[in-house]
């Protein structure tokens, strides 16, 4: 008796063991299940108190053939589980063993007495059928761990489920702050903290996907917690953040103090994480973050090769020069189809929803689907209405994606950006003795871009690649945008290999510090320039 007794006490210490180390595995309820489920010969599960399977044990690697390894017999089992745990819930009792007329008994334990996780009522073990009919003690041991593991993972759940919300809506803030829409984004903003900066340099990351939230660590506790830190939503190696200038949150201007603390910060990340390449823009006000997002893409690309894994963007060359009354008047014209557009159903996208699209597909080709968060079958259809109305093919053309972009471009612009008319006089003028003469027809874009400011600036877009030579370079680009920004076209046109062609396209990266090869590209506005100049 006494030999026997030891050796019961053995193998409880034994049992007590193996379920500590499998409290320390991945997944460690699953494993424990699946334990229990070997040591005992019948099914154990997690049924949770309204008779829910929670959670089964993982599949056996071998499982021995036999009459109940099949899964109807599994189906079973579980269904058996849930309906012993809905009563022993109604009974309010701790444990039971139920079932055993006709069927296998079914062996019940609740994991603890109060509210496991969450406020919710904690769920129950249960082992059906089990070889041996007095496993009470095990099943005790086995609950009480397998409730602290039930609780760590749903703790953990609870907080990935946090996490995900709280990423989900400094993305939609972030989204809002590109559209434009300041106000909804701060509202967003103040619900999160911190509160979004008046002025702020974008930070764009390419680091990698591991390595984010260390990062991201680090831009807070160096912005003192100022910062608004965004996963992308388009590149999962990506990272964006909002950091504000000066070390207490004020315009420090583009002097050496504030030039030298965005160097710092930019250094300091990348002899962490020396896979790092960032690029940073100017200092925005909010309503300028689309404008600041696309800086530090140019400046990105020039950090990918630069030696110091960091760049600024250096060249304001935007299309200020091309706002103008008659540019307004041609935006506003080219956009009326889908300014006026009425969707047949109310579910379908209306005017604001597609130009957003649009701006969306001009920014990131095949990649918006995911930042619009559409499929990308629905953001297809969208491209061909939006093509249609405007009668512009924007889907290959890169004529017609750049006469798009420049319309929403002139569109969007700042009031204050264009000239405006002349006031009228005070005093009324005089009755005109013939009928008034109809409102001049809208320019054209080639009327537009042959303006003397419009000349200017497309010199200023070639400028920089013409004058840093050899002329291959230059050449390269001419062609690549002649074939509608496509690699292999153009390398074939110029008679050289895909390799060499994207190399030299690497190098006017370089020189001119936009991106080409990568969305946000430039190729809208040197197309526009070549357009422009007369070189197409």
């Amino acid at each position: 008796m006494g030999a026997a007794s030891s050796e019961a006490r053995a193998d409880r210490a034994d049992d007590v063991l193996a379920l500590a180390r499998l409290a320390a595995a991945p997944e460690s309820v699953r494993a424990i299940l699946a334990w229990l489920t070997r040591r005992t010969g019948g099914l154990a599960t997690l049924i949770g108190p309204t008779g829910t399977a929670l959670a089964t044990p993982e599949p056996d690697p071998d499982p021995a053939p036999g009459p109940d390894t099949g899964p109807d017999t599994l189906v079973t089992a579980v269904s058996a589980a849930a309906s012993a745990a809905v009563e022993l819930r109604r009974r309010g009792a701790p444990s039971a063993v139920l079932g055993g007329e006709g069927g296998r008994a079914v062996h019940l334990v609740r994991l603890g007495h109060g509210d496991a996780a969450g406020g919710d009522e904690p769920p129950y073990l249960a082992v059906v059928g089990p070889d041996d009919p007095r496993c009470g003690v095990l099943l005790a041991d086995a609950a009480r761990t397998l409730a602290l593991c039930w609780r760590l993972e749903e703790a953990e759940r609870a907080r990935r489920r946090v996490e995900s919300a709280e990423a989900h809506s400094r993305e939609a803030a972030l989204h809002l702050l590109m559209v434009g829409s300041v106000p909804a984004a701060q509202r967003i903003a103040g619900a999160l903290g911190p509160a979004l900066p008046a002025l702020a340099r974008v930070y764009v990351i390419e680091c990698p996907v591991r390595r984010r939230r260390e990062i991201a660590a680090r831009i807070d506790r160096v912005a003192r917690g100022r910062a608004w830190i965004v996963p992308c939503p388009v590149r999962s190696n990506h990272l964006i953040a909002l950091v504000p200038p000066g070390r207490n949150g004020e315009g420090a201007g583009e002097g050496e103090e504030e030039r030298e603390r965005v160097d710092g910060l930019a250094r300091l990340i990348v002899q962490r994480v020396p896979e790092c390449r960032i690029g940073t823009s100017a200092e925005h006000p909010l309503r300028d973050t689309a404008a600041g997002y696309e800086q530090a893409i140019h400046a990105l690309a020039v950090a990918r090769g630069a030696p110091l894994r960091y760049a600024g963007f250096g060249r304001h060359t935007d299309t200020t020069a091309l706002v103008s009354p008659e540019g307004r008047l041609w935006a506003r014209e080219l956009l009326g189809p889908c300014l006026r557009y009425v969707p047949p159903r109310r579910a379908d996208p209306g005017p604001q929803e597609l130009l957003g699209t649009l701006g969306s597909w001009l920014s990131f080709g095949g990649a918006a689907n995911r930042h619009l968060k559409i499929h990308r079958n629905t953001l297809a259809a969208r491209i061909r209405l939006i093509g249609d109305l405007l009668g512009l093919d924007i889907g290959r053309s890169l004529a017609g994606q750049s006469t798009a972009w420049l319309a929403l471009r002139l569109h969007s612009a700042p009031p204050g950006t264009a000239e405006t008319p002349a006031e009228p006089p005070t005093e009324p003028p005089a009755a005109p003795a013939t009928p008034t003469a109809p409102a001049p027809a809208p320019a054209s874009l080639d009327a537009l871009l042959s303006s003397p400011a419009a000349e200017l600036w497309a010199r200023a877009q070639f400028g920089p690649l013409d004058e840093a030579g050899p002329s291959a370079v230059p050449e390269t680009v001419r062609a690549w945008l002649r074939a509608d920004a496509r690699l292999p076209a153009a390398a074939t046109a110029l008679g050289i290999s895909l390799p060499g062609a994207r190399k030299r396209l690497a190098r006017a990266e370089e020189v001119l510090g936009r991106s080409l090869l990568r969305a946000p590209s430039a190729k809208y506005e040197l197309w526009l320039a070549l357009r422009a100049s007369g070189s197409l």
